[in-house]
């Protein structure tokens, strides 16, 4: 039986027909429950939410939950992740909820030092972790840097002015207040990634993120990953949904809004940040270094050098580069000008 008393966290773990995945001939869900469940941490309840599974899901989360008091299981009718964790979350006893996968791996000292961060900075609505790619490297490279780029947002600061290049956050590696879902929405159904949606619309109702520098999660990349098999986590939905948020964050932090330079006149770069004039965002001009470039007049505006950048103080300017390190070569330019990062410039993809 439950004790009386709630516990500090709830680990919310949504399934759908995990019962066949395995890892090294093993099971992959029953690895990750026992992850959970080996935890150092002793203040806690595993919830694990069955999305409606049609294989033989529900018959191991029973067996593994009746092994075990500190693990639930909640049965919904199949709707999709969105609804699982909505379910989850209003199901959840905990003042905190960690997220969790059930292909994923929760190092033994996770939810301690994920909940005394939160218990010591009350300040904080949410705290992730760095989290291992388990992925393969050789074959799955831009998902390894992808994760390899989260892993270098630690502060509040760089995990906000990061947002607009991609999502901050391995989802199953968070760990938030229940207060915030209270407070500022639970997770939102639409053609977009539920979780990238919910850190945007929280870091926009002011809420403060952090990330701890310990690796505490190991993330797998299987093929039915539903980032990689779901419409709502297809590119030009992803850059629709940044767009809509970082307009309205441009419109609060530009001086010169809705005027901005664009950085890349690349294909790519054009397409992504000609979203931006649906929200009334004018592009001025358009920066590249190709010279092949320089000259062109696109939608209305010309592709201009570097020296054309606007100075500090004098214009905004968004990067959209899509080359590999590009943006890592552009940041250490413009801050050796006496251009600053969500002042004069923002780097959006």
């Amino acid at each position: 039986m439950f004790s009386d008393s709630p516990p500090a966290v709830t680990v919310l773990m949504p399934v759908y027909n995990a019962a066949g995945l395995l890892r090294q001939d093993a099971s992959a869900l029953e690895a990750a429950v026992h992850s959970v469940l080996c935890q150092q941490f002793h203040s806690f309840e595993l919830l694990a939410v069955d999305d409606g599974s049609t294989d033989g899901t529900a018959g191991v989360l029973h067996r593994l939950a009746a092994q075990d008091q500190r693990m639930r299981v909640l049965h919904v009718s199949h709707g999709g992740i969105v609804s699982a964790l909505n379910a989850g979350l209003a199901a959840a006893r905990g003042r905190y909820i960690a997220r969790m996968d059930a292909d994923d791996i929760c190092h033994p000292h996770r939810l301690t030092l994920q909940a005394a961060h939160l218990d010591s900075h009350p300040e904080t609505g949410l705290v992730a972790c760095r989290v291992r790619f388990a992925g393969d490297r050789a074959a799955c490279g831009g998902y390894a840097r992808y994760v390899d780029w989260t892993n270098t947002l630690l502060s509040s600061q760089d995990i906000a002015l990061g947002r607009f290049r991609e999502s901050p956050f391995a989802h199953p590696s968070v760990m938030f207040r229940a207060s915030t879902v209270h407070a500022h929405g639970a997770y939102a159904d639409g053609p977009f990634p539920e979780d990238y949606e919910l850190w945007l619309r929280w870091l926009e109702c002011g809420v403060r993120m952090a990330k701890l520098p310990q690796t505490l999660l190991d993330w797998y990349d299987p093929p039915t990953r539903l980032s990689r098999t779901h419409g709502n986590y297809g590119t030009d939905n992803f850059y629709r949904l940044k767009t809509r948020y970082l307009a309205r964050w441009l419109a609060a932090r530009n001086p010169h809004h809705p005027h901005v330079t664009v950085i890349g006149a690349g294909r790519t770069s054009r397409r992504r940040a000609a979203l931006l004039r649906e929200h009334g965002i004018v592009i001025d001009r358009w920066i590249d270094v190709d010279p092949r470039k320089i000259g062109n007049v696109v939608d209305g505006a010309r592709v201009h050098g570097r020296d054309a950048l606007p100075e500090a103080g004098r214009g905004f300017s968004l990067a959209y580069l899509a080359g590999h390190g590009a943006a890592e070569e552009l940041v250490p330019f413009l801050e050796s000008t006496g251009r600053r990062n969500g002042t004069d410039f923002l780097l959006a993809s």
